[in-house]
């Protein structure tokens, strides 16, 4: 089931590269999250290792080795079992963060491979800001999608007896 998951992610992530950073990996990390818990950085890592496996394990993945840590661990904070009128303004409110902070959260690995000062830093991320702001208007609406996915993968779940 979780390798499924992972892949899940890759092929979305390939399936979506016609739009510049617009996906569905924030609201698939939350979402799984939710439902597995500990257990979801299982597929969050099949589809780091994916990503790193097809298309390079060069230091631009480097990053996706804690950049997705960011959504699962604010999912983990976050109560179990909100009602959908709170969980799907909170889901959306995650993701949308999560792609506008995506550059602010890959600085510090751009700092040292790159030997940047502070400077250097805030310049990256604001050459990088209307990237981030596509990014966090696309995951808004992707998170709108995280509450039915939940209830299916809950629903599926309980059929197959995964915890």
């Amino acid at each position: 089931m979780f390798a499924m998951l992972g892949t899940v992610m890759f092929l979305s992530k390939i399936v979506m590269e016609w739009a510049p950073n617009i996906h569905l990996l924030a609201m698939l990390t939350v979402s799984y999250t939710v439902v597995y818990r500990k257990k979801a950085l299982i597929p969050i890592y099949i589809f780091v290792f994916l990503v790193g496996l097809i298309a390079g394990f060069s230091t631009w993945w480097i990053p996706y080795l804690y950049l997705w840590l960011v959504p699962w661990g604010v999912a983990m904070l976050l109560p179990k079992n909100m009602s959908s009128k709170i969980a799907v303004p909170v889901y959306m409110a995650v993701c949308a963060l999560h792609g506008l902070f995506y550059g602010v959260l890959y600085a510090p690995f751009q700092a040292v491979v790159f030997g940047l000062n502070l400077q250097g830093i805030i310049a990256w991320i604001i050459a990088g800001l209307p990237f981030d702001i596509m990014h966090a208007i696309g995951n808004l609406a992707a998170g709108s999608l995280t509450v039915p996915l939940i209830n299916l993968l809950r629903r599926l779940s309980a059929q197959a007896h995964i915890e």
